[in-house]
C-alpha cells in the first residue's frame, strides 16, 4: 500500500480537486495542475476498488465544488433560493458531475489497470492519462454535456498554447496529464528508469518544446477588417426581466448606439432585449432602417417566437439585420437556464425552476452563418462556445466569429471569467477573430492568437470600438476536430495494455 492509512490519501484527492481551480481564471497559476494530477494519480495508482473510487469522489467534490462554486450565486441570488435550499442545490449539482463524469473515469482506469494486469507504474501513468482525456472528451457531450475546467485551458497565455490550432484543447489536457503523470511515476519509482518510460518522457519533452517552433505558424491569414461597436448594457440581472423595466432598456440601449451607427458591425449582447421578437417588432424595424441608413449591419439577440410550425416554439436567437442578413437559433442549450429536464416534475417547485425565458427549444444544426458585406460570421450564443469541437465546426466557413452572453446570472463570482478563458480558447483554435458582447462584462475583441486586444471593464455600461480583422484560411483543429487526440489516446491505452501482457 502506498499509504496505510486511508484518510491521508482521501483528504489529498480531495483537495487536489480543489486545486485545480487555481489553474484558471482568474487565478492563472497553470503549475498547480502538474502537482494535482500528479497527486491523483499518486494516491489511486495502486489502490484497490473501493478506495480508488472514494478518492474519485472526493476529487470530483473539490473540482467541481470549488470549481463551479458560482453556481450557486445564480440559484440563491437570480432563483430567489434560500441560503439552505441553493446551498443544497449547488451540492446537488456538485454530485450529480462527480457521480456522472468522474467516478466513471476512474471507474474505467481501474477496471483496464486491473484486468490487464498493468504494473509498471510508468504504464499506469500514461493508462491513467489517457482515460482522463477520453472523459474529458466524454464530459463535452454526456447528457448535453459539461466540458468545464478542462485541464487544457489552463496554458492559455503561455508559449505551450500553440499545440492548440493543432490539437485542440484536449491536445494541451493529455501534454499537461501525461506530463504530470510520468514525473509522479518517476517518483514513485525512486528514479530507477527503465526504457519504456525513458521514451515516453522523451516523447513527452519533445512535445513541449516543439511548442515553440509552432508558435511561429501562422495558420490563418487577414483579408480585411469590419469596424465594430459592441454595446455593453449593464442592465441589472434583478430587473432585467422585469416588465416595467424594458421602456429603461430599450432607452439605454439606444442612448448608447445613437452615435455608433455608420460602424461596420453594430452589435447587443445576449437578450439585450428581453421580450419575445414578436411583441418589438416596431422597434426592430426602426434599428432595422437605421443601420440600413448608415450602412450598417446590426446584430442582437433577442428571444424569438415561431408558430411557423403550427406549435409555439421559443429560441434564444441572434437577428442580423440592416445591410447584413441573417438569424440563428441557439443549439446548445442550457439546462435549467434555458430548459428544465423532468419539466412537468420541476416547474413550479421552486423559481430557480421557473427562471425567465427557460422553456426555449434547440436550434438545428443545419443554420446559415450571418452574412454582412465581405464577410461571414460565425455566432455563437453564451454557452455554446465551451464546445471545442462544434465551434470549430462552426467556424470552417467564416472569417469571424462573434459570441452574445449575459453572465450576469453569476454575479462576481469566478464563473465568467472561466467562460471568457474558454471563449479565448476558441479563437485560438480556429484562427479567427472573435468580438464578444455581453451584458456586464467581458465585452472584448480576442485575436486569432487568443489574446485580449481591448476589453471593456467588467460591470460598467460602455461601447467597445475597433477594427476586427477578417481571417480565411483553417487550422488542422478545424479540419480534423479533436479526433487525433481521441486516437493517440486510445493507442496509449491499446500499447500500454499491449505491453503490460508481454511482460507478465
Amino acid at each position: 500500500m502506498i499509504l496505510k492509512n486511508k484518510l491521508p490519501g482521501h483528504l489529498m484527492a480531495a483537495i487536489a480537486g480543489a486545486l485545480f481551480t487555481l489553474a484558471f481564471s482568474p487565478y492563472n497559476h497553470w503549475p498547480v495542475l502538474l502537482l494535482a494530477s500528479g497527486c491523483i494519480f499518486f494516491v489511486t495508482q495502486k489502490e484497490a476498488l473501493r478506495p480508488t473510487l472514494i478518492r474519485g469522489a472526493l476529487f470530483g467534490i473539490g473540482l467541481f465544488g470549488a470549481g463551479t462554486s458560482w453556481v450557486y450565486v445564480s440559484i440563491h441570488e437570480f432563483g430567489s433560493a434560500p441560503v439552505p435550499l441553493a446551498l443544497l442545490l449547488t451540492l446537488l449539482f456538485v454530485l450529480l458531475l462527480t457521480s456522472v463524469f468522474i467516478i466513471p473515469m476512474f471507474l474505467s482506469y481501474i477496471k483496464l489497470r486491473d484486468r490487464y494486469n498493468v504494473k509498471a507504474s510508468w504504464q499506469r501513468a500514461l493508462l491513467f492519462a489517457a482515460v482522463w482525456v477520453l472523459f474529458e472528451w466524454f464530459r463535452t457531450w454526456f447528457l448535453t454535456g459539461f466540458p468545464w475546467l478542462l485541464q487544457g485551458y489552463a496554458l492559455l497565455d503561455t508559449p505551450f498554447q500553440s499545440w492548440a490550432p493543432v490539437a485542440g484543447v484536449y491536445g494541451l489536457s493529455l501534454l499537461l496529464i501525461t506530463t504530470a503523470c510520468l514525473l509522479t511515476s518517476v517518483i514513485i519509482e525512486r528514479f530507477r528508469l527503465y526504457a519504456g518510460q525513458v521514451l515516453a518522457l522523451v516523447v513527452t519533452a519533445v512535445a513541449w518544446a516543439a511548442s515553440f517552433p509552432l508558435g511561429h505558424i501562422t495558420w490563418t491569414t487577414k483579408t480585411g477588417s469590419l469596424s465594430f461597436s459592441a454595446i455593453q448594457g449593464n442592465i441589472p440581472q434583478s430587473l432585467k426581466w422585469e416588465p416595467g423595466y424594458l421602456e429603461d432598456t430599450i432607452r439605454t440601449y439606444f442612448g448608447l448606439t445613437e452615435k455608433e451607427w455608420g460602424q461596420d458591425l453594430v452589435i447587443w449582447p445576449e437578450n439585450a432585449l428581453p421580450i419575445f421578437y414578436s411583441n418589438v417588432r416596431s422597434v426592430m424595424q426602426q434599428l432595422d432602417r437605421q443601420a440600413n441608413d448608415s450602412g450598417s449591419t446590426f446584430i442582437t439577440g433577442i428571444p424569438m417566437d415561431d408558430n411557423s410550425t403550427g406549435e409555439p416554439r421559443y429560441y434564444n436567437s441572434i437577428v442580423a439585420s440592416g445591410v447584413g442578413d441573417g438569424r440563428y437559433y441557439k443549439q446548445k442549450l442550457v439546462p435549467f437556464g434555458e430548459y428544465v429536464p423532468l419539466e412537468s416534475i420541476l416547474r413550479g417547485l421552486i423559481d430557480f425552476f421557473d427562471l425567465p425565458m427557460s422553456a426555449f427549444s434547440k436550434g438545428t444544426s443545419s443554420q446559415a452563418l450571418l452574412e454582412v458585406p465581405e464577410a461571414t460570421i460565425a455566432p455563437y450564443i453564451c454557452y455554446e462556445v465551451v464546445y471545442p469541437d462544434f465551434a470549430a465546426f462552426q467556424a470552417r466557413d467564416s472569417g469571424l466569429l462573434i459570441t452574445i452572453s449575459n453572465d450576469t446570472w453569476f454575479g462576481r463570482s469566478i464563473g465568467p471569467l472561466q467562460h471568457y478563458q474558454i471563449a479565448r480558447m476558441r479563437s485560438l483554435e480556429t484562427g479567427r477573430y472573435m468580438i464578444r458582447a455581453t451584458n456586464d462584462g467581458k465585452t472584448a475583441l480576442i485575436d486569432d492568437k487568443g489574446k485580449t486586444v481591448k476589453s471593456i471593464e467588467r460591470f460598467k455600461e460602455g461601447i467597445l470600438r475597433g477594427d476586427a480583422p477578417v481571417m480565411k484560411g483553417t487550422t488542422p483543429f478545424m479540419r480534423f476536430g479533436s479526433y487525433p487526440v481521441l486516437l493517440f489516446s486510445l493507442l496509449m491505452i491499446v500499447l500500454t495494455v499491449h505491453r503490460s501482457r508481454r511482460t507478465r
